[in-house]
């Protein structure tokens, strides 16, 4: 995808000194590009027939960015939610990638002499629960994994095992070396770069077991000889290549790939530690690497079986007061 220098030096930093994820980078190029693609079609720098996947943003250059005003960062959303017919969610995303680079161009590089974005407020976001597999469908989803007939399925149940049972984001599970692993403690890199330990218990210790010794007879290019997935083709696997895994064994356990997702895997095992391991929210915040516990807080969700519980289990629920 064409872009331009700024923009590209714009994601290697928020890779290399945010430590944003690969797939949160992605999604913010994607919005810009976008908004460089209206910008240019909207002030009629293209011919108005080029097909919107088509402009060119090549030539955006510092005379351009400093031309850009709050008004034409407005027109592009309402464009959006009236072409896209965005949520709120997702619009308040593409004002987070908008305010995010023009703050980079700003106050970092200090390549435009005022941000158009900064007066943009964020629409607010309803807070949800967040989407989870039951018990069942996660005992289904390591079963579909653990039986398939694919030459890869020592790896695949080896990758749904560590998600389900660690909770680890889909970078750090590509991210795993061989060197990381040490008896029942693995070393991951998690988001800002920050190292966080995870111990592995008896089921973890297993796939990981079983996938070592297929891995063994694979011909691994040198290059790639510490990762601990590999594909088909030598190297190490890709986040692309375990999101359609996830999609493919999901799809076969009968589970709604519209709903649930790997990152859904995450929240899974976050949920199922605090349901039925009873684990403290200080500890949950460790293993899931938050670095606020307020962020570890939308896991400590109740379902209605438990809210019942709850109040039956109260030492007054049976009170009857005595008849004078």
């Amino acid at each position: 995808m064409d872009t331009f220098p700024i923009l590209e030096n714009y994601c290697n930093y928020m890779l290399a000194v945010l430590g944003r994820s690969e797939l949160t980078v992605k999604e913010y190029r994607y919005d810009l590009i976008a908004f460089f693609r209206f910008y240019k079609r909207d002030h009629r720098m293209v011919d108005k027939d080029t097909p919107f996947e088509e402009i060119d943003i090549s030539d955006i250059d510092e005379k351009i960015l400093n031309s850009i005003t709050t008004d034409d960062l407005l027109v592009f959303l309402i464009w959006l939610t009236r072409e896209r017919n965005l949520t709120n969610s997702s619009r308040a995303r593409r004002i987070a990638t908008l305010k995010s680079f023009f703050k980079y161009l700003h106050s970092k590089r200090h390549i435009i002499a005022s941000n158009p974005a900064y007066d943009i407020e964020t629409p607010k976001v309803g807070k949800r629960n967040p989407k989870y597999l039951t018990l069942e469908q996660s005992t289904e989803l390591l079963d579909t994994a653990y039986n398939s007939p694919k030459e890869s399925s020592e790896r695949d149940f080896c990758i749904v095992t560590l998600f389900l049972n660690c909770g680890m984001r889909l970078s750090e599970l590509r991210g795993i070396d061989i060197d990381d692993i040490h008896d029942d403690i693995l070393t991951v890199i998690g988001k800002g770069n920050k190292e966080r330990t995870i111990y592995l218990n008896d089921a973890c210790i297993s796939a990981i077991n079983d996938w070592m010794a297929k891995r063994a007879t694979m011909k691994i290019k040198p290059e790639h000889s510490k990762a601990l997935f590999i594909s088909k083709r030598g190297t190490r696997i890709s986040d692309d290549m375990i999101q359609i895994v996830i999609k493919d064994l999901m799809l076969q356990a009968g589970i709604d790939t519209k709903v649930y997702s790997v990152h859904k895997l995450r929240h899974t095992a976050a949920t199922l530690m605090y349901k039925y391991g009873k684990v403290d929210i200080r500890n949950l915040q460790m293993i899931l690497g938050h670095q606020s516990v307020s962020t570890t807080q939308i896991y400590t969700h109740v379902d209605d079986d438990q809210l019942r519980q709850a109040v039956s289990s109260n030492p007054l629920a049976k009170f009857k007061p005595e008849e004078e």
